[in-house]
């Protein structure tokens, strides 16, 4: 047994070196996740400074409950609708097609059946928590291959949870246990749902009155869950899961994530840092060539995969170079089913091996891919022809008038751009718009207005547009180096062009005017002149005011 000084100790060694990898990793602009997996293989297989098997289980069964639980809680199965096809088939293609490569690799290398169902699932499996940090950090998870990236991360969760399931109950892979396990599976999945519909919307807005209270409820409802699942031979993570799945469409499920965020990153730290503390590297063995053949499944076939679904579905070589560059890693799902199977005995302590550094490994190649995406695809971009052919993705664009002259090149229809396409209209001056909002372009479209779905920091796109006519471009994008290309290229075209651009610093704005911008926009700015403007107007005239925010909240309607 272990002390409580001495578990004190060891949880704070823990979180303050893992605060040092991860400041560390800040620095070099690292992920974090292997800095954490990085501290606890210094912490235990290097130093060994902490061995004690049951914290490190402890951990792992704690955090693997905590991280599931809020990726529960931020599973929208809604937005699989917006996908459609692409999310549901696709991605359930996807998986299966990985999933058998992966099954049959591991199978060439001599493991067992169940062994070989873990690593199958491994490569089929990535990572929502990764994928949808660095999208989200590069603004990109409304674009088209944003989207699609999301459905296809989110049919794949809730087939793992599916797998997870299964996998958790059975000590030997066979066709009817599995299909025993499914029922049990959709029957949960079942009363989650209904506790979701009718029973936890009255508690919790009971509970909402005190914070403190929604936080323990909620708090509640995932131990009761575990609880449960556990009693009946599930593991605790799976009910964890439901437990957010079944909160994740109320209202305050925002709130409740919010509040839960920090608690499971305490946990997650922990369960991330017991991956690494559990990890002997002298146990891999023969296995280094599986592992390479894993790693190379997962950063290159799967792409592969996922690119060409995503070509036959009718999408542009771009997006669906995208979509798939961004997929090609190993899901956290895979450290929770790694971590139960070990514990189930389904697995050993190699495979546990192989699986966490097959991860770290393809987590930290995704980072850079999707930080320098653009420059990979500009590199890859003549040996993608192929997917053209494939898909040309003409649903996503609405040119009636393709052979004549625009005046005005509107690059950002939603926000800024809204108002400055009606003052447009009313001038009478013929538009071509570019948005990467899908939704933005399919309202375009409906209406008839000319359209161009497209990343304007895509220089194909640029290339199609027939800049040397355009008299004015207006971009509302607010990305230097996108704004930069957009000098570049119009000036290139054509010296008379008016170019109007959008910053959201003053040193921004600085360097596009240094760079030959006519004007730039800078909302904020705009914004507190605006309101300077009507404060003054105001002058203790309460009809005045009240016309305003009439005016107002007419035009908002209108937008919505």
């Amino acid at each position: 047994m272990i002390g409580d000084a001495e578990l004190f100790i060891q949880i704070g060694t823990i979180i303050i070196l893992s605060t040092l990898g991860g400041l560390l990793a800040r620095i070099f602009r690292q992920p974090l996740i292997p800095a954490y997996i990085l501290t606890g293989i210094v912490l235990g297989p290097w130093l060994g400074i902490i061995t004690n098997s049951d914290v490190i289980r402890t951990f792992s069964i704690v955090g693997s409950a905590f991280l599931l639980f809020v990726i529960g809680l931020e599973l929208d199965i809604k937005k699989l609708k917006d996908i459609g096809y692409i999310a549901t088939f696709g991605g359930a293609v996807q998986v299966a097609l990985l999933f058998f490569l992966g099954f049959a690799v591991s199978g060439l290398f001599g493991l067992g059946r169940i062994e070989s169902v873990y690593l199958g699932i491994l490569v089929a499996l990535s990572s929502t928590m990764v994928v949808v940090k660095l999208l989200s950090d590069k603004r990109e998870l409304n674009t088209l291959h944003g989207r699609i990236i999301i459905g296809i991360l989110l049919m794949q969760d809730l087939i793992a949870i599916f797998a997870l399931s299964a996998l958790t109950t059975m000590q030997s892979f066979s066709f009817a246990p599995f299909v025993v396990s499914l029922g049990k599976a959709v029957i949960v999945v079942a009363l989650a749902y209904a506790g979701s519909k009718w029973i936890f919307p009255g508690i919790f807005r009971f509970a909402a009155y005190s914070q403190e209270l929604l936080f323990l409820l909620a708090l509640s409802i995932c131990f009761l869950f575990s609880i449960l699942f556990s009693q009946i031979g599930f593991s605790i993570a799976i009910g964890g899961f439901v437990a957010g799945m079944s909160l994740a469409n109320l209202p305050y499920s925002i709130e409740i994530t919010s509040k839960i965020k920090s608690l499971r990153d305490f946990f997650a730290t922990l369960f991330f840092v017991s991956l690494g503390l559990g990890l002997n590297l002298l146990s891999l063995g023969g296995l280094i060539p599986l592992l390479i053949l894993l790693v190379a499944l997962t950063v290159i076939v799967k792409p592969a995969v996922i690119m060409l679904i995503t070509a036959l579905f009718g999408y542009t070589k771009r997006t669906s170079f995208l979509a798939g560059i961004s997929l090609g890693q190993i899901s956290e799902f895979s450290f929770v089913m790694a971590a139960i199977g070990l514990s189930l005995g389904h697995i050993s302590e190699k495979i546990m091996t192989l699986t966490v550094l097959a991860a770290v490994i393809t987590i930290a190649i995704t980072s850079y891919c999707i930080k320098f995406d653009s420059a990979i695809y500009s590199f890859l971009s003549r040996y993608l022809a192929v997917f053209d052919r494939i898909g040309k993705e003409k649903h996503m664009e609405y040119l009636p008038e393709a052979e004549s002259k625009k005046d005005i090149l509107l690059i950002g229809y939603d926000r800024i751009g809204w108002n400055i396409l009606k003052t447009i209209e009313r001038m009478k001056k013929s538009y071509l718009i570019i948005d990467f909002n899908p939704d933005i372009i399919k309202k375009l479209i409906s209406r008839k207005a000319p359209c161009i779905y497209g990343d304007i920091g895509d220089p194909e796109l640029l290339e199609r547009l027939d800049l040397k006519n355009v008299h004015l471009v207006i971009s509302t994008v607010p990305t230097l180096e996108d704004s930069l290309l957009i000098i570049k290229k119009t000036k290139k075209a054509s010296h008379k062009a008016v170019i109007f651009l959008t910053a959201e610093t003053v040193n921004d704005a600085m360097a596009l005017y240094d760079a030959g911008a006519d004007y730039v926009i800078l909302p904020h700015f705009l914004g507190g002149e605006m309101v300077s403007s009507i404060i003054e107007n105001y002058s203790g005239d309460l009809q005045k005011i009240t016309k305003n925010k009439l005016d107002h909240i007419y035009e908002l309607k209108k937008r919505i």
